[in-house]
């Protein structure tokens, strides 16, 4: 990539209850000790480790077999193939819009000199074209002299199958740089990287725009040379059930952790995971051997990750032959704010806290010799490095709260037990422990209590 040129259900098998000779009824518990009984019962659950997420799992909103699911509230626009009728995105919000085979479409940004600002563009070709590898989506940011702020594509790669690619374009203000650093009208270019050999049919377009306030103080303009670059070993432990939602605006939180669901050929799965300033993130996914393993699938299982704007930061796919098969992505350094000043493009995408995006696909070919599936696929994520400070903003960001991780969100992030939450599960069963001891305390004086007035 380069440094940024200023140039898804499963369903539950219940056993049938061998029958069993009737047993006199037992008297229902009444008064205080029915609801002593209750209020165990309900504490026993509160604690149980996992209830909430198995619970989200029972009651989680069906997902689509295939497709992408766009971002509900998007707003329709439509693309110019002019700049003089180009359309304004307004930072902070989603947009609908499609794009044909040929042909540059163009949007528009109004854009002040004290922030930087980022636009993601995700295409959704048809499942019935025939894809190059080479063919994809290019996005470009201009200013109004034609100046140019950043081109960047996505392409669908080796396995040539049909899904979400996504690509991003910044401006971003860096004292050293000539262009792109007024105020004023920029726009927004997007197009197909391969029209000749792409498919005939429009694609449908996902665009979010986002700007970043520069920090009250200058700091490193230099990225970090050295980081931890060692691969630690993958998460060990039994998988979760947490089915991936099918888009950016779907997608399942989930944290450090060993979670499983079910793919088909075709299914593109997203989960967000709350990364801080000086976490690193460490991603494999795992697709689950085939009944009839012959034969091969290139780059047939594909993992990538994603930053808080949705920029790609990596990714990685490997072949399939219908044995199980592991694909991980490269070690990554730190989130960090100097990332940004780095040439290499993998680095440069690490440059905010917040949400980041992993994804995982696996390719329609792979129902050529495998069948549709379900096949079962694991992801181990882990976060290492210590959360740190980040830069001290002179604004907000827009949307609000996109480059930082506040309370809520690592509430609603489930964490599966590991050797690395040993503290935080000794929490739970002491907590869990202290709290059944005085419930069962309270029982046997209610139960003392309903004996004395029978």
């Amino acid at each position: 990539m380069g440094r940024w040129c200023t140039a898804r259900r499963r369903a539950g098998r219940r056993r049938a209850r061998p029958s069993v000779t009737a047993r006199p009824a037992r008297p229902a518990l009444s008064g205080p000790l029915a609801l002593g009984a209750a209020v165990l019962v309900l504490a026993t659950t509160a604690v149980l480790p996992g209830a909430t997420a198995r619970a989200a799992d029972a009651l989680g909103s069906a997902r689509a077999t295939a497709g992408y699911d766009f971002a509900g509230g998007a707003v329709r626009i439509a693309g110019a193939r002019a700049i003089a009728g180009a359309e304004p995105l307004e930072a902070g919000a989603t947009y609908r819009s499609t794009l044909p085979r040929s042909g540059v479409l163009y949007y528009r940004l109004e854009l002040d000199d004290a922030s930087d600002a980022y636009v993601s563009v995700t295409a959704v070709p048809g499942a019935d074209g025939e894809l190059t590898a080479v063919d994809g989506i290019r996005v470009s940011v201009q200013d109004a002299d034609g100046g140019s702020c950043s081109v960047q594509s996505a392409t669908f790669g080796a396995a040539r199958s049909p899904r979400p690619v996504t690509a991003w374009g910044l401006r971003e203000i860096d004292p050293g740089a000539s262009r792109c650093q007024d105020p004023g009208t920029y726009y927004v270019g997007v197009e197909r990287t391969r029209p000749q050999e792409s498919p005939p049919d429009d694609w449908d377009l996902e665009l979010t725009a986002a700007t970043e306030p520069r920090p009250r103080q200058t700091g490193a303009t230099e990225a970090p040379e050295t980081w931890d670059s060692a691969s630690p070993e993958p998460l060990p432990g039994e998988p979760e059930h947490r089915p991936g939602g099918n888009g950016f605006a779907r997608a399942t939180p989930v944290g450090q952790g060993v979670w499983r669901d079910d793919i088909r050929p075709g299914e593109t799965l997203y989960y967000k995971v709350p990364v801080d300033w000086g976490r690193q993130v460490y991603a494999t996914a795992e697709l689950a051997g085939s009944a009839d393993a012959s034969g091969y699938a290139t780059g047939a299982l594909r993992l990538a990750l994603h930053n808080p704007v949705r920029g790609e930061v990596d990714d990685a796919a490997k072949g399939y032959t219908g044995r199980r098969t592991t694909v991980g992505l490269a070690p990554l350094p730190p989130v960090a704010y100097p990332n940004r000043y780095a040439t290499a493009g993998q680095v440069g995408a690490l440059r905010f806290a917040g949400e980041y995006y992993v994804v995982i696909h696996l390719a329609a070919q792979v129902a050529d010799d495998f069948g549709q599936g379900p096949f079962g696929v694991t992801l181990r994520l882990r976060l290492g490095g210590a959360a740190r400070t980040g830069p001290d903003y002179a604004g907000e960001s827009r949307p609000k709260g996109l480059f930082e991780i506040s309370a809520q969100d690592r509430a609603a992030t489930p964490v599966s037990a590991d050797p690395d939450d040993d503290l935080a599960m000794k929490a739970v069963a002491v907590g869990g422990i202290g709290t059944g001891s005085l419930l069962l305390l309270g029982l046997a004086v209610w139960t003392a209590t309903a004996r004395r007035r029978a």
